[in-house]
């Protein structure tokens, strides 16, 4: 059980769920109750998809690629930013029709697998193996499926008028986790530079 918790803890942190639901109901207020547990469960089924592909192979194929986590966070943030501010330009007197792709991007990848959770992965499964990995991937999964199908009260209480202003206020901050990303993965990538341009130098 130990084992478990501390495979579990980490990732339930780099998921977030109750942190990602404000997302979601901004990204699904628009579709009817329906709808949105057809996207709860697609969007769950979508990060399950990826993060079990990472789990089997992420460092093959991030080798394969020749491209690092920092990498991924820049291009994660890149895609979140666009998202942002599609929605944030976007007229609310002319109201876009719901986008019922959404469950898949952005909220499977990257708001519920995004580079965090996907690199947690791959430190867990390093640290504990593939089956305590497994485990707690589930159950994050399962948690996050459970908080998005409470997605609908919060939805109704909102009523259209305060759907329509969360989801202006969530691109904001949308952006802002976008420019964090991007922010950290340049970060990392100017270091690790720095580290291997000093390592180079004391030869």
């Amino acid at each position: 059980m130990e084992t478990f918790l501390l495979a579990f803890i980490p990732l339930f942190v780099a998921i977030d769920a109750i942190g990602v639901l404000p997302l979601f109901v901004a990204l699904t207020q628009r579709l009817d109750a329906e709808a949105q547990r057809r996207l709860a469960g697609e969007a769950t089924l979508t990060a399950f998809a990826i993060s079990v592909v990472f789990l089997a192979a992420g460092s093959a194929i991030f080798r394969f690629l020749g491209i690092s986590s920092h990498d991924f966070r820049v291009g994660g943030g890149i895609v979140l930013l666009t998202l942002a501010v599609r929605e944030l330009l976007s007229s609310s007197e002319a109201e876009r029709s719901p986008d019922r792709d959404v469950g898949i991007v952005p909220i499977g990848v990257p708001l519920i697998m995004g580079p965090a959770a996907l690199t947690t992965i791959l430190l867990l499964h390093d640290a504990y193996g593939w089956t305590w990995t497994a485990g707690s991937l589930c159950a994050n999964l399962l948690v996050v499926w459970l908080v998005f199908r409470a997605a609908r009260p919060v939805t109704r209480v909102l009523g259209r008028g305060g759907g329509r202003a969360v989801a202006k206020v969530t691109a904001l901050f949308l952006a802002g986790i976008a420019v964090m990303m991007i922010r950290t993965g340049v970060t990392a990538m100017l270091d690790a530079g720095s580290a291997a341009a000093s390592i180079e130098r004391h030869r």
